[in-house]
């Protein structure tokens, strides 16, 4: 048996009674498809009206984070785990395993999120105890949610960065074409 099977067979044995897997199991599908971050960001778009070109991008990057974790896991096509005696505690909507979206949309979405202005701590928080909850259901190799945390967090970077560079490079032209008031309105108008 490796390393990812060994964390594995404790994370799917400790801490086991039926409510806990029942409530784990709910928050879990939470976490399909991205489902809990697109309402959190949707929800913030509507309300914090003046940054909605922030939360439309922060969508964005999370929608392009579970597109592109689909289109690495068809690529990989590494299968769910199968523990002897332990069978998954949960459905899931494909067999394949690597990497978790669930752990790729989280960290992606807690780090775009934090950038658009929620606070850091919570985000982080709710996006290791979605990933977590995929090893406790048995759904996930260690390496499946640590490839996934991985993957999200470099895709929200490259967003950000992208960000960046976009507002950096309009306030430098605006500052060519106008002056310093035309600036201002250029980076307000990239965040």
């Amino acid at each position: 048996m490796n390393l990812d099977e060994r964390i594995l067979r404790v994370a799917r044995t400790c801490g086991h009674e039926p409510h806990l897997e029942r409530a784990v199991a709910g928050f879990s599908r939470l976490g399909e498809h991205g489902a809990l971050w697109l309402a959190l960001g949707g929800a913030s778009w509507l309300l914090d009206a003046p940054a909605r070109p922030r939360w439309r991008r922060a969508l964005a990057g999370v929608m392009a984070t579970y597109a592109l974790n689909t289109a690495l896991k068809l690529i990989v096509r590494r299968r769910r785990p199968e523990l002897e005696g332990l069978p998954p505690l949960t459905g899931t909507p494909t067999r394949l395993s690597f990497p978790s979206a669930h752990a790729a949309t989280s960290f992606a979405a807690a780090r775009l999120y934090a950038r658009a202005g929620l606070p850091r701590a919570p985000l982080y928080g709710l996006a290791g105890a979605l990933a977590l909850s995929r090893l406790y259901l048995g759904v996930h190799y260690p390496s499946d949610v640590l490839a996934g945390a991985l993957f999200g967090t470099a895709l929200a970077e490259v967003a950000v960065w992208g960000q960046t560079e976009a507002a950096g490079g309009g306030a430098v032209r605006a500052e060519a074409g106008g002056g310093a008031v035309a600036a201002g309105r250029a980076t307000v108008a990239a965040t």
